[in-house]
């Protein structure tokens, strides 16, 4: 477990390090989370218009609810924006890592350029991710506790399975359906700890986000004592988790982007120990 650990710390590193050499990086989570927000603010501005809309919700206890089919409706439009947004951007910082893995030029002109090469693609997945997540939320929501469980036991098998996907479509411009073939054969092709290295970053980028959870919790402390001390607690943790979230997303997508380099392969990117991802991965060979 602490050659695992040392293993995702050493990655993460690697990761940390390209994102130093090329800060532009950080642009497209930014970006992709205005983009969400402003999303999310179009999609509920009908309903603070017309509060009307909601009475569905008012349904007196032990009575099921009937949902209108303009809700679901709503909801796909609302999955396929937002996946879309985040395809593209993602699509984008993927397309920078691997060219600069490669030893060229990646400003942020080159990534965009890249994504908007690849909106056939992009927008066939978000059409592709929306549908999926539009049926796990209905199955999530037709049997209660049971539905939960299966939508997350399917929801968790379908993250794995579509795990290389986005790097499928930038580098060797795929449709959705050939994607998802492509990511499970990278991922039989090189299967094991792989998914262990990415929980390994994410522990250490909750670690990361400790001193935000921090001050969150110092700032609701000090509203009885000061209020203005309290906002600026806050303020500062709003600020701290809006640059953690940037960082951990490019963090992430530059970790996705060295293994799909490293699986497709068999040669470790520039900036990251061959060693150290050989340990990331089980060859199917030795099975």
């Amino acid at each position: 477990m602490f050659t695992k650990f040392s293993n995702s710390w050493s990655l993460a590193s690697s990761s940390w390090q390209l994102l130093r050499e090329e800060k532009q990086l950080l642009i497209f989570p930014l970006l992709s989370g205005l983009a969400c927000l402003l999303i999310i603010v179009s999609f509920a501005v009908p309903f603070f218009a017309n509060p009307a809309l909601l009475d569905f919700l008012n349904v007196p206890q032990g009575q099921n609810m009937q949902v209108p089919a303009w809700v679901y409706i709503a909801t796909f439009g609302f999955y396929f924006c937002t996946y879309f947004v985040v395809i593209f951007f993602n699509s984008a910082l993927v397309a920078c890592a691997v060219l600069r893995f490669n030893g060229q030029e990646a400003g942020l002109g080159d990534g965009m350029q890249v994504a908007i090469s690849r909106l056939p693609q992009i927008l066939a997945w978000a059409l592709v991710s929306a549908t999926v997540g539009l049926l796990l939320k209905v199955i999530e929501s037709a049997h209660e506790r049971v539905g939960q469980v299966v939508a997350w036991l399917l929801g968790t098998a379908w993250t794995i399975i579509t795990y290389f996907v986005v790097p499928v479509l930038v580098v060797e411009k795929l449709g959705p359906i050939q994607s998802v073939h492509r990511s499970v054969e990278l991922l039989k092709k090189c299967w094991g700890e792989a998914l262990v290295g990415k929980l390994g970053i994410g522990l250490i980028l909750f670690l990361l986000a400790l001193p935000g959870i921090l001050l969150f919790v110092l700032g609701f402390l000090a509203v009885g004592q000061s209020v203005s001390l309290a906002l600026i607690l806050i303020g500062c943790a709003v600020i701290y988790f809006l640059v953690w979230s940037a960082v951990s997303s490019a963090i992430n997508g530059v970790f996705l982007a060295a293994l799909y380099q490293y699986a497709s392969t068999g040669a470790a990117p520039a900036g990251f120990d061959q060693e150290v991802l050989a340990g990331a991965f089980a060859p199917k060979s030795a099975a």
